[in-house]
């Protein structure tokens, strides 16, 4: 029982966390160190985690995915028809490719080493506020004009590029995508979603690595109640967060999150340190 506690409470964390730009990474190590929550069987709460994460992202992008496949479908096949409205066409389908490439070879490269050597809640609380003040900078100097029709393959590139740096735990993978976003002219929606469409293959990609991992190391049975539970708060909370993040960004800006980064960056750095 006390596992699935802790899978509710840490599904709640990642959820919340990984669409919000403030590092889900982050904020699971810091929650296990501040609760001194260090499990034997650590895969098993990461499977749920990734598991739901990665349903919350493919629920709710599931018509752009199916109008990006159906329109990369008709061109290579040379069949006619009608394109699917707005910009969810075979060109943002070779855009989220093309910004993908950065994070897979970054991590394939450096997952290991960021993972035995800086996932510490210090690295986490200076990340938080360096690429907080990061946000916040990107939030005021963006002209924030650009949407989605104006996407090329030169911003997919910079902001996959910025995507690699959010392997580094707090960091955050919508952090710094939408930072770069935000950089290149695009309002805050409009980065946004790019930010979530463009994550979509990390974060899947993640998911099918942890559970064939956890598979292979014969880590499920006997879990499942774990892996249940934890999966499905984080996707009904990630779903949840997703559209609320959206809707919330056509009248506001990123200030509270900065400024919440910065507080909580300020706190594990005096915590942790004394």
């Amino acid at each position: 029982m006390e596992d699935i506690l802790r899978a509710i409470v840490l599904g709640i964390v990642q959820g919340l966390t990984e669409f919000l730009p403030i590092s889900s990474s982050g904020h699971l190590i810091a929650v296990r160190e501040l609760f001194d929550w260090q499990f034997a069987d650590d895969l098993t709460f990461d499977v749920s985690l990734h598991l739901g994460t990665t349903i919350a992202i493919l629920v709710f992008f599931w018509r752009e995915w199916v109008q990006m496949a159906s329109s990369a479908f008709r061109r290579l096949t040379g069949e006619r028809g009608v394109e699917p409205a707005g910009v969810f066409d075979y060109r943002m389908l070779v855009f989220v490719a093309v910004g993908s490439v950065p994070v897979a070879i970054v991590g394939l490269a450096f997952n290991s080493w960021i993972e035995d050597e800086i996932r510490s809640p210090i690295v986490v609380g200076v990340m938080l506020i360096v690429f907080g003040l990061t946000l916040a900078f990107a939030d005021w100097a963006g002209r924030r004009q650009r949407t989605l029709s104006d996407l090329g393959l030169r911003d997919a590139l910079l902001i996959g590029l910025a995507q690699a740096v959010s392997l580094v735990p707090g960091a955050s993978r919508a952090g710094v995508t939408i930072s770069a976003g935000l950089l290149l002219g695009f309002t805050r929606e409009a980065a946004a979603r790019f930010s979530f469409v463009l994550s979509t293959p990390a974060i899947v990609g993640a998911g099918i690595l942890t559970l064939g991992e956890a598979i292979r190391d014969d880590e499920l049975s006997g879990n499942l109640d774990v892996i249940i539970a934890g999966t499905l708060v984080a996707a009904v909370v990630g779903w949840l967060i997703i559209g609320v993040l959206l809707r919330f960004l056509q009248s506001h800006s990123f200030l509270p999150f900065v400024i919440y980064r910065l507080a909580v960056g300020a706190f594990l750095i005096a915590y942790f340190a004394i």
